[in-house]
């Protein structure tokens, strides 16, 4: 009696626990659970690529190449925010926090397939699940997830038949890790950034003994409170500084219709405007990529727009109640309209705007300040268009470049180079645009021709994917066919792949290949690579070369040029040989000599499509 009259006295004395913690003390041996009741794990890319950007600049705020690991005990430390649990005898359910646990774990799993060192991949593996008698559960333990979770754990193929919501999530955004990890917590790097996220990265876990507790906790943290959103702190420090009522109230509809019309664009699109917009205006500085270096203009906007605003007043011209009604019906409506219209863009193949949509898909959420960059308010249609068009054109080149080099482009790697194009364009017209960016690079030493061995690897996949999209749209459109782009940037079961021409067997090449690791590195080259259906795939990619070419009639028409018959009788296409001079030619068989031909074709289609002189014809459009 005593025992359970001690424990009762105990759960009663601390009805809400609150307790800070490391992200090994929250997953190490520790189980949680979520009710049938609770939504569906929501997380989109977008959500995954803040946090990860967020880890990525708090950890390089610390990072030394030159530090020993015990080092990282000293580095600067990241909150991510609360987990209210509900305490159910013994066992605890997540009543908030599921999205951030759940996407912590994806990116441990991530981190564990990365990793080297044994030793590290056993304290990572703790904190994703633990095993009894055989029995492996995750330490974020829904049953209906285990199957898809065990495969992402296992590195395997996981393709359900009727996925619950929360599985296609949770399979999408551990793909978007794989894509969005920055390139700068890499290699060397890597073991530091995992010391450094189990044990400096807090988050606040609260819990409750009933349901009716943590759901009180929950609303107050969420509903009560009324935590302002720095969209809404922003709105009252400019209406308040409005004197003249009328103009007030006419400040405020525009306000609330531009917001509106931004939150019809997706969740937190109003913020993510007034950050491209304040940036691509008026940040003159950024931080030096150094440890100890402190937040400047294009870091601040980014983590405290309304305070920065506030901060900055006199360079903003905000000083009158004028200027302040003007900065929310003629600025703020100006850039917010384009700047929803850049979004919808790049969700979306739009004419004359391709290049944005282009650009989202390679995830460079950079390029909308800089799209902004150069406007200015007294820009007609017209005018603006023609601006955007011409950076829009440089970025897409600058990518693929940048791409056929095997040099990163996630925001880490570019944000200091782009912050100093975003300075230099501001206010330029569409001719000085195309001037300075092309001169940006004609600069540049890495081009096309720098690379003659561009070849898929382990980790620039979906980048082979869309460059083969463009390539394969490309020829297509400019021998008079209908653009299929769309259809081929798709990926998945319903999709395209990347198909080798040489099937993978180093046996049927030894006349040509003395070692299976020369084969491979040939048979990866861009010049064997072609965009197929993924059924076709299947179906015909384990075939010898000339019984697959035969097949290659029936698809896109980058790949019937492999076979002579693409020749006849199509007009359409032996223009655009005769009039780009590019080297298209049948191969009845394919030897190491025709997929060196085909790699200097595929690089001459390359040089064509992401031509800096493409940027003064955007510029005279």
């Amino acid at each position: 009696m005593t025992s359970t009259s001690t424990s009762t006295s105990q759960r009663a004395s601390r009805e809400i626990d609150g307790k800070g913690r490391t992200v090994r003390d929250l997953l190490a041996a520790r189980k949680y659970s979520i009710d049938y009741y609770q939504r569906e794990y929501k997380w989109q890319k977008e959500q995954v690529d803040e946090l990860l950007k967020d880890l990525a600049d708090k950890f390089l705020e610390s990072y030394d190449a030159g530090d020993e690991r015990r080092v990282v005990a000293e580095y600067g430390h990241y909150f991510l925010g609360s987990v209210i649990i509900s305490d159910k005898d013994g066992r605890k359910y997540v009543i908030d926090g599921q999205q951030r646990l759940t996407t912590l774990t994806l990116l441990l799993i991530f981190l564990h397939h990365q990793l080297q060192d044994d030793e590290q991949k056993g304290q990572i593996a703790d904190l994703i699940f633990s095993q009894k008698y055989g029995q492996r559960s995750f330490n974020l333990d829904v049953e209906e997830r285990t199957p898809c979770m065990d495969a992402l754990y296992a590195g395997t193929d996981f393709v359900p038949s009727d996925p619950p919501e929360s599985v296609t999530n949770i399979l999408s955004r551990y793909s978007d890790i794989d894509e969005l990890f920055p390139a700068e917590l890499r290699g060397p790097p890597l073991p530091y950034f995992v010391d450094w996220l189990i044990e400096n990265v807090h988050l606040v876990e609260i819990t409750a003994y009933s349901d009716g507790d943590a759901y009180t906790i929950f609303e107050t943290m969420n509903d009560r409170g009324l935590s302002l959103k720095p969209v809404d702190m922003l709105k009252g420090y400019l209406l308040t500084n409005i004197t003249d009522p009328d103009r007030r109230t006419r400040a405020s509809r525009v306000w609330k219709e531009r917001v509106a019309s931004l939150l019809d664009v997706g969740k937190d699109e109003d913020a993510d405007a007034f950050k491209a917009w304040l940036r691509s205006q008026y940040a003159d500085t950024i931080r030096e990529r150094k440890r100890g270096a402190q937040p400047r203009d294009f870091d601040l906007i980014a983590t405290e727009f309304h305070r920065w605003v506030r901060d900055h007043e006199e360079r903003l011209g905000l000083n009158s109640s004028t200027a302040f009604a003007q900065f929310i019906e003629h600025n703020f409506a100006y850039f917010s309209q384009w700047y929803a219209r850049l979004r919808r863009a790049a969700a979306l193949p739009t004419l004359g705007l391709e290049c944005v949509h282009y650009n989202a898909q390679h995830n460079f959420t950079l390029q909308y300040p800089l799209l902004l960059a150069p406007l200015r308010l007294e820009d007609d249609e017209a005018t603006a268009l023609r601006k955007i068009r011409v950076v829009a054109t440089y970025i897409d080149i600058l990518i693929h470049r940048r791409i056929w080099n095997w040099r990163a482009t996630d925001y880490s790697t570019m944000q200091y180079a782009m912050f100093v194009v975003m300075r230099d364009i501001r206010g330029k017209s569409a001719a000085e645009l195309a001037e300075f960016l092309n001169a940006r690079l004609q600069d540049d030493p890495e081009t096309f021709a720098s690379n003659e061995r561009f070849r898929l690897h382990g980790m620039n996949g979906r980048q082979i994917h869309r460059l083969l999209a463009r390539m394969t749209d490309y020829v297509a459109t400019k021998s008079g066919q209908a653009s299929r782009y769309s259809e081929y940037a798709l990926r998945g079961r319903k999709g395209y792949e990347v198909e080798h021409v040489w099937a993978n067997h180093a046996e049927r090449h030894v006349d040509e290949f003395s070692h299976p690791s020369d084969f491979q590195e040939y048979r990866n080259r861009l010049g064997g690579l072609l965009l197929l259906p993924k059924s076709f795939n299947a179906s015909y990619g384990d075939m010898a070369y000339g019984t697959k070419r035969e097949h290659y009639l029936t698809q896109n028409l980058l790949a019937q040029t492999m076979h002579e018959g693409a020749y006849d009788h199509n007009p359409g296409l032996r223009r655009f040989i005769d009039e780009s001079g590019l080297p298209f030619r049948a191969h009845a068989e394919f030897k190491r000599a025709d997929l060196d031909a085909r790699q200097k074709l595929y690089l001459r289609l390359a040089e064509r499509i992401w031509n800096p002189e493409r940027l003064a014809v955007e510029a005279a459009s």
